[in-house]
């Protein structure tokens, strides 16, 4: 996932391994596929300038509304929905697609959510604590640090954001609720961490905890888990699905579907439930991550944590 305290006001919309997805990928003039985070379109057009169709959705209006914006001249080619790419299975039989030659996910955040202060993802500039992908409804990131028990908290910071701090931040969560604006708790794990005014290693104290509650807000890691069979079973025979992750537990889940469908034995872990028994045979054509060039990570800071796995349908 991206990182949300990177600078908004520093960064354009630069799609990430948007060079290598293409290659992995290998999109082709008249077929179908399938990008389940579709965003600011960025991978979108890529695809689309190789004459393919294309089936974008996304959780969040904006992100559509700018994808349609972006993406207008090939509105021929294109169909855009507002809805969770766990629920593509269901779009693709409404719209008449039998299965796609390829899936992309891209589950970073996305520049312009980070750029916009009243989506509450970002702490540079105060704004409400919000952190939803999909605004018209569910609890928003104040909800769950005004209303959750302290261990609860603290359980959300530790596994969703790898906080090693997670019980004295959540202690000092606690100790000043109500928190309702982004800088107010920006401020409040500052100072649980030690660091009120100053950045260390690159790094904003209140980074991890940014990360970890939109996680837990957008239920990122059932979202993917609940996804990852149908979408397998919606490739055609010789068609790829693409996985750029941000989050070791993201990355986690994707390498272990990837080994299940392709074979492979993968040992059981905590939490994380294997990928249910589907009906095809896959190939894992990336073993290794791909990871972003020196070059790209000096370009796009927020692409260095980026890992991108492809697995093929045979």
């Amino acid at each position: 996932m991206g990182a949300p305290g990177s600078d908004p006001d520093r960064m354009a919309h630069v799609p990430v391994l948007y060079q290598s997805v293409l290659d992995w990928l290998q999109p082709r003039n008249g077929k179908r596929y399938l990008d389940g985070t579709v965003g600011g379109g960025g991978h979108a057009q890529g695809i689309l300038d190789r004459g393919a169709w294309l089936l974008g959705l996304d959780r969040d209006a904006d992100a559509v509304q700018n994808a349609r914006s972006r993406l207008a001249h090939f509105a021929d080619r294109l169909i855009l929905r507002q809805v969770s790419y766990s629920r593509a299975r269901e779009i693709l039989e409404e719209i008449g697609w039998r299965d796609v030659a390829g899936i992309l996910l891209d589950l970073g955040i996305s520049s312009s959510q980070l750029a916009d202060p009243e989506r509450g993802f970002a702490f540079r500039r105060d704004g409400p604590l919000d952190m939803r992908f999909d605004r018209t409804g569910g609890e928003t990131a104040a909800d769950l640090v005004n209303t959750l028990p302290e261990e609860e908290i603290a359980r959300i910071l530790f596994v969703y954001g790898e906080e090693r701090n997670a019980r004295r931040v959540a202690h000092e969560i606690f100790r000043n609720r109500p928190i309702g604006s982004t800088g107010q708790l920006a401020e409040v794990v500052a100072k649980a961490a030690g660091h009120r005014n100053r950045v260390t290693s690159g790094l904003h104290p209140a980074t991890r905890t940014f990360q970890a509650l939109r996680i837990a807000v957008n239920h990122e890691l059932e979202e993917l888990e609940a996804a990852l069979p149908d979408l397998l079973e919606s490739l055609e025979t010789g068609g790829r699905i693409v996985v750029i992750t941000f989050h070791s537990l993201e990355d986690r889940l994707v390498k272990r579907a990837f080994r299940k469908a392709s074979g492979k034995p993968a040992k059981d872990e905590p939490n994380h439930p294997l990928l249910p028994e589907i009906s095809a045979s896959f190939r894992d054509v990336t073993p290794k991550p791909v990871r972003p060039s020196p070059e790209e990570i000096a370009e796009n800071p927020r692409s260095r944590s980026a890992k991108m796995r492809v697995l093929e349908r045979l």
